[in-house]
């Protein structure tokens, strides 16, 4: 609990520079990134921290809490956003959370996400089920796709299919719920395919049975 409290005492003391920190200039940027990571790590150092801006200037800016996926952790991630203080402009939450913008997935107006020579829509990724382990109720899969050519299953590639499911499932979901992720190439027949963002509602109805 002290380490807890340590956290937030520090987070308290210098929160109004991290909320403007997206008026900074970059350097100044990784210089208050590199401090609340510092002090985080004081904590655990397995945990992640991640900042959302509001999108109006009197919203709430949200500091998210992630233990990266890792179950080891999750209790350190609850216990430091369960004490968390109470700050007007701040919202504190345990976990990535799964999207809101379902809407635009189906529509295909969601915005691509880009690692390097990668460029990715969620809404044109596709899965199959390759068999579901009902002593861990997990699931593997093979997750295809489009207008991407495979010579092997890049580190790169298999970092942003993780971060694009952790979008999709929350983090929770994803450990909970997926074993193994298989990459492959959109094929030209694509029937028995399922959208991957209905990938949670496909997992809901097993969890059903």
């Amino acid at each position: 609990m002290r380490k807890i409290n340590t956290f937030w005492n520090w987070f308290q003391d210098n929160n109004q520079t991290i909320k403007n920190g997206i008026n900074e200039t970059p350097k100044n940027q990784k210089h208050i990134s590199f401090w609340l990571s510092k002090n985080l790590g004081y904590y655990c150092k397995e945990i992640d921290f991640m900042i959302v801006y509001p999108k109006v200037c009197n919203g709430k800016t949200e500091l998210i809490i992630t233990a990266n996926g890792n179950p080891e952790h999750f209790n350190q991630v609850i216990d430091l956003v369960e004490n968390a203080p109470q700050l007007k402009n701040w919202k504190f939450t345990a976990f990535i959370q799964p999207t809101e913008k379902i809407d635009e997935l189906i529509n295909g107006l969601d915005e691509p996400y880009i690692f390097h020579e990668i460029t990715l829509k969620a809404s044109e990724l596709k899965f199959i089920t390759l068999e579901y382990n009902e002593n861990t109720n997990k699931l593997d899969i093979i997750i295809f796709l489009k207008n991407t050519t495979l010579h092997c299953n890049t580190k790169t590639l298999k970092q942003a299919i993780f971060i694009i499911l952790q979008d999709l499932l929350g983090e929770k979901s994803l450990y909970r719920n997926i074993n193994l992720i298989h990459l492959a190439q959109l094929p030209d027949y694509e029937d028995g395919l399922i959208y991957l963002f209905d990938l949670q509602l496909y997992i809901d109805e097993i969890n059903k049975k």
